[in-house]
């Protein structure tokens, strides 16, 4: 079964969170502040994370930054702030996907099917193991990123986006090709999900995220990856 691990404080919600979930077969752990996730999280390691960000006893941000010192599963926040910078910044320190409250069971669920089976998947890639350019390395398999030396820490989200684009090296692919294959095809018109990782991708691995190398954008069309 696939453990997710629910942190919110609203019991309201807590209570319908863990009805929907357990009704398809999930198993839940439910923590109502970030203490108590970070603590269930080292003892029942969650296959996904459900994380509010304002929680009684410290911010959302800081339970996703400490589990990320150690978790690579996906984080789904879900949350009532809902600025274009509060977004970024989640999905900045490491949030896979970002729900907006009031938010429809369903579009939830289907969130965390995509995610749960990204992370599934992400390790099959076509061509090569180890990929090397002048800026960056990764190491498919191991799912290894290092820039000068240093090592990059990269969400599941973005090791499948850069896999597809490597599998595709040299090529153009399409913003719908990208949005269906990583997540999924109720999110072929989301364009603005490649936009803001492509950018974070390109502020994390591109020596000059303005001027890319490597993460080329066709604009309009789609995104090219070159060695």
């Amino acid at each position: 079964m696939t453990r997710v691990l629910v942190v919110e404080d609203e019991p309201q919600l807590v209570r319908a969170l863990e009805i929907n979930l357990k009704a398809r077969t999930y198993e839940v752990d439910c923590a109502r502040d970030g203490a108590t996730a970070l603590q269930l999280a080292a003892a029942r390691p969650p296959d996904a994370v459900l994380l509010d960000l304002g929680l009684p006893d410290m911010d959302g941000i800081e339970v996703m930054r400490r589990l990320r010192s150690w978790c690579r599963s996906p984080i789904l926040v879900v949350s009532a702030r809902s600025t274009s910078d509060e977004k970024v910044q989640a999905l900045d320190s490491g949030a896979d996907d970002y729900i907006t409250k009031p938010f429809s069971m369903d579009e939830l669920l289907a969130r965390l099917r995509v995610a749960t089976r990204r992370v599934g998947t992400a390790g099959r890639t076509a061509d090569g193991t180890v990929v090397t350019t002048t800026s960056f390395t990764l190491d498919l398999p191991a799912k290894k990123a290092k820039r000068a030396g240093r090592d990059v820490r990269l969400t599941p989200t973005e090791w499948h986006l850069l896999e597809v684009l490597i599998r595709n090296r040299g090529r153009l692919v399409s913003q719908r090709q990208l949005l269906h294959e990583v997540w999924g095809p109720g999110y072929r018109t989301q364009s603005n999900y490649l936009r803001v990782y492509m950018a974070q991708l390109r502020r994390k691995l591109e020596p000059d995220p303005s001027h890319p190398r490597h993460l080329i954008t066709a604009p309009g069309m789609g995104y090219r990856f070159e060695a």
